[in-house]
């Protein structure tokens, strides 16, 4: 791929979104070229996934049934949006991609995570980031932030707190094991603070930059 695939992860709340705005428009105040999409979501189909996983409607929806269809909302995410993005050379910028399925599914859900990353592997045709940030906060503050946005909560953040506590620690444990691609920034810090880091990161990582 000609491209730069990078991708904001973290529990809800951490700030991931604005960070993906702001990194942006910091890439297009450069003359950069960039995609901006989203998980679940990304694509007509997979927009139509996502009303279906994040439904607070739907509590007995199994395990199964979830990280199944997380899966194939990426299949057709990547087909349609982000693999022809980075075959014409442009900055993807994707809020949410793979770690949240190893995060939430494995480490939050109980699912094996080798199963996981072969069935993503196909799903994803092999299409991975080269750059993921990970916004690290505490779930007491992650709650505070959402509690603030006075939105009714969705499916999984209906979880709880035991649940969010696992999914953090396990973006922790796959941010050690790939280390070379995963940088963990505290998403505490002041936004402006976290912007600059997140562009000083990616404009590193552009095509003929390294």
């Amino acid at each position: 791929m000609k491209g730069l695939f990078v991708t904001f992860e973290g529990i809800d709340g951490c700030g991931k979104s604005t960070q993906v705005d702001a990194a942006r428009r910091g890439l297009e105040q450069k003359g950069i070229a960039c995609t901006v999409t989203r998980e679940p979501g990304g694509a007509a189909i997979s927009e139509q996934v996502r009303e279906i996983l994040l439904s607070p409607g739907h509590h007995e929806m199994c395990n199964a049934c979830e990280v199944l269809l997380y899966l194939a909302a990426r299949a057709q995410h990547v087909h349609e949006k982000i693999a022809p993005a980075l075959d014409k050379g442009a900055v993807v910028l994707c809020d949410r991609f793979m770690d949240a399925t190893f995060a939430y599914q494995s480490f939050g859900r109980g699912i094996p995570l080798d199963l996981l990353f072969t069935m993503n592997d196909f799903a994803t045709g092999g299409i991975a980031p080269a750059l993921t940030f990970v916004f690290d906060v505490d779930v007491e503050t992650a709650f505070g932030r959402l509690a603030k946005a006075k939105k009714t909560p969705d499916r999984l953040e209906q979880s709880g707190r035991e649940f969010y506590e696992k999914v953090r620690r396990g973006y922790r444990a796959l941010a050690s094991r790939f280390s070379r691609r995963i940088v963990v920034l505290d998403g505490a810090a002041p936004a402006e603070e976290l912007s600059a880091r997140v562009l000083a990161n990616i404009m590193q990582r552009l095509p003929g930059k390294q």
